[in-house]
């Protein structure tokens, strides 16, 4: 039986004011609300700059218990440095994030640059870099990573494959851990389309199906038109 946690890339967008968040509320009501209505939230962003300890235990002390962060790795370790170079930078993120969410951390998303495309050092690399002591997840933007070659290294070193519903990418889950990981990022407008419940429940039932999956991060990034939280609700009364 997979354990499911769903949400949204983020939550603090004004133009989800009226539409989510009620018009008068202020901001800083606006994770506590979000935390009423799912119990798992992408934190995107920590992608745009590095965490501070101070954010990650304010976030940690606002969200009930069982709630679970799912944290995006800094674009200058994965496009600027591209895994060159980082450990310090790495083991700096990881004992940040670590410190400050404790128990309420989940994966760990890594989500490498449209540009860069498969080869067999460079995904041994990237691999190399990542501490085993986390659920490790990393999402692909080039299409030449969709491959069996890709798959086994990532099962072998129990890495997940970000599965993605992206207008130039392949659709596809795949589980090479016990977590999996599948973002939403809406077709054919991205970051603006919602989904019909048909492709909902596939997506669902190709999960409960891979074997040897045990929890499953599902987070709906098509944020435009507050799409993410009509579909994340869907999502929720499915599984």
């Amino acid at each position: 039986m997979v354990t499911f946690h769903i949400g949204c890339s983020g939550y603090h967008y004004r133009h989800w004011r009226g539409a989510f968040y009620p018009e008068k509320m202020p901001m800083r009501l606006w994770f506590d609300y979000y935390s009423q209505h799912f119990r798992s939230l992408e934190l995107n962003v920590t992608f745009y700059q590095f965490p501070k300890l101070s954010s990650l235990e304010n976030w940690y002390a606002l969200s009930p218990p069982g709630f679970l962060f799912a944290v995006k790795a800094p674009q200058l370790i994965t496009h600027y440095k591209q895994f060159n170079n980082v450990q310090q930078l790495l083991g700096d993120f990881y004992h940040t994030t670590a410190r400050g969410l404790l128990d309420k951390l989940g994966p760990v998303l890594f989500q490498l640059p449209p540009r860069l495309t498969y080869a067999p050092d460079r995904l041994a690399r990237i691999a190399d870099c990542l501490d085993p002591a986390f659920a490790n997840v990393l999402e692909f933007r080039h299409p030449s990573w969709w491959q069996p070659a890709v798959y086994d290294e990532l099962t072998s070193r129990r890495i997940s494959f970000c599965g993605q519903s992206h207008p130039q990418l392949p659709d596809a889950v795949v589980g090479t851990a016990p977590v999996l990981y599948y973002r939403f990022h809406g077709v054919p407008d991205l970051y603006r389309s919602p989904y019909d419940e048909g492709f909902l429940r596939r997506v669902a039932g190709e999960i409960q199906a891979q074997p040897g999956v045990r929890e499953a991060y599902l987070y709906f990034n098509n944020d435009i038109d507050a799409s993410a939280i009509g579909n994340a609700r869907q999502m929720l009364a499915l599984v």
